[in-house]
């Protein structure tokens, strides 16, 4: 397959994936969004006020960071997830595989997709938040870039879910017992300076608390995290699961019977 061949086979999984997420956006964006105006008034505004500041922001302002990339995780991992697994169980995945499109294009297609949603909702949560205040992006680059690389990890890491899950269950398992508690506590409602020493050294193993942290900086200027690191990280994970992914595509991992 020549290269305008392989643009044309990218495209169309890419605008698939897209189809499918904004035909049912009732179920895709809207929630998010009515899921993250409920924290900002809860945590925000009714908790937010017997805490104060945290270095210098409102308790409002420090938390709208994490809240937006909670919902780009989610909804980025969800995406992929769901989507490959309907492939699968649709039978649809055997035809792409069979058919000359490298499989490194159909992964990207699928990544793309994630992305996409993932943007979306990052956006929509980040048009609710100023609702509740007001947000001055302190380095539009570093906002932009983690935003987009998190999206991808996320998406890589929602596709790698789809290959091992055999039903529809085992692709809320991951979500449910590893994503949502490693989310929560990837300080997004709190600074790690607030932990005792021995909390504090132990949610430095969670990556999570990297991405939240960079995009914080971002957004206020401020992290708990060396930016740099942080970076290092999540593109570090990018590349481990994506060839991982690719080599479970090329194998057939929980395609082939």
């Amino acid at each position: 397959m020549n290269l305008h061949g392989k643009y044309i086979a990218f495209k169309t999984i890419l605008i698939k994936e897209f189809l499918r997420f904004t035909r049912i956006w009732i179920q895709t964006v809207l929630p998010p969004a009515i899921t993250m105006s409920l924290y900002f008034i809860i945590f925000g505004n009714l908790i937010g006020s017997q805490i104060g500041n945290v270095h210098g922001f409102t308790y409002m302002e420090y938390i709208v960071p994490g809240l937006i990339m909670l919902g780009i995780i989610a909804n980025s991992y969800a995406n992929v997830v769901s989507s490959f697994f309907g492939a699968k169980f649709q039978r649809h995945i055997e035809e792409m595989l069979v058919s000359p499109t490298p499989n490194y294009v159909i992964l990207l297609g699928f990544i793309s997709g994630g992305v996409m949603r993932g943007l979306i909702v990052g956006c929509v949560v980040f048009l609710v938040s100023l609702i509740f205040t007001h947000l001055q992006i302190h380095n539009l680059f570093v906002t932009v870039s983690v935003v987009f690389l998190t999206s991808m990890l996320f998406s890589l890491a929602g596709f790698i879910n789809g290959v091992f899950a055999r039903s529809f269950d085992d692709i809320s398992i991951v979500p449910t017992f590893v994503l949502t508690p490693l989310t929560y506590l990837g300080g997004i409602f709190y600074s790690i300076d607030m932990l005792s020493p021995f909390w504090r050294r132990v949610s430095m193993v969670n990556p999570i608390l990297y991405m939240i942290n960079a995009f914080r900086y971002g957004i206020l200027g401020i992290s708990d995290i060396n930016v740099l690191a942080s970076f290092a990280i999540i593109i570090g994970f990018i590349v481990a699961l994506f060839m991982m992914g690719l080599y479970l595509l090329d194998r057939g991992v929980g395609i082939r019977t």
